[in-house]
């Protein structure tokens, strides 16, 4: 029999946390319509949604998927305007709310309006995080956490793919 080596011990690892991350503890595929229930104004079939966004956006969007790390070239965008729902074009995040966070993903302190965002606890990598979506759609835009800078404390860290830059 042959042994394991260190390589494949970590790309197996891999491989299934990715599994877990796509498909969720549930063993389902997280799709912003099921949770929607009638509470989200736009609502769509997932095959109008894998029309209207393409495979790599719906993924995020619609699977609540997450892009690489530095992947996006919204990350380095510094011109002034409103960072919108790539799903229904609901502007989320103005341009004087983000911050460069080191992490690789466009970051905001704040949303545009408290109500142009919801959240939920995601539960999908083993503890609590805080997912943030489109109110208006809901569409999987990232996750809110408690390391930001003032005034709110909080690092909104975005998916590049999940938003649509509108410049000023």
């Amino acid at each position: 029999m042959k042994s394991l080596d260190r390589r494949t011990v970590i790309s197996g690892t891999l491989a299934a946390a990715g599994a877990v991350g796509v498909v969720g503890l549930s063993g389902k595929f997280l799709d912003a319509n099921a949770r929607a229930d009638g509470k989200f104004a736009i609502q769509r079939s997932p095959e109008e949604w894998k029309s209207r966004l393409g495979a790599a956006r719906y993924r995020i969007l619609r699977l609540e998927g997450t892009e690489r790390a530095y992947s996006s070239p919204l990350n380095d965008e510094k011109r002034k305007g409103v960072y919108a729902c790539a799903g229904c074009n609901l502007g989320l995040y103005k341009s004087a709310q983000k911050y460069d966070s080191g992490t690789g993903w466009p970051s905001f302190w704040a949303p545009i309006a408290k109500d142009r965002i919801g959240t939920t606890k995601d539960y999908k990598i083993g503890y609590p995080r805080t997912e943030v979506h489109c109110a208006r759609c809901g569409g999987h835009q990232g996750h809110i956490f408690n390391d930001g800078p003032k005034p709110t404390g909080e690092r909104h860290c975005i998916n590049g793919l999940a938003l649509k830059f509108i410049p000023a």
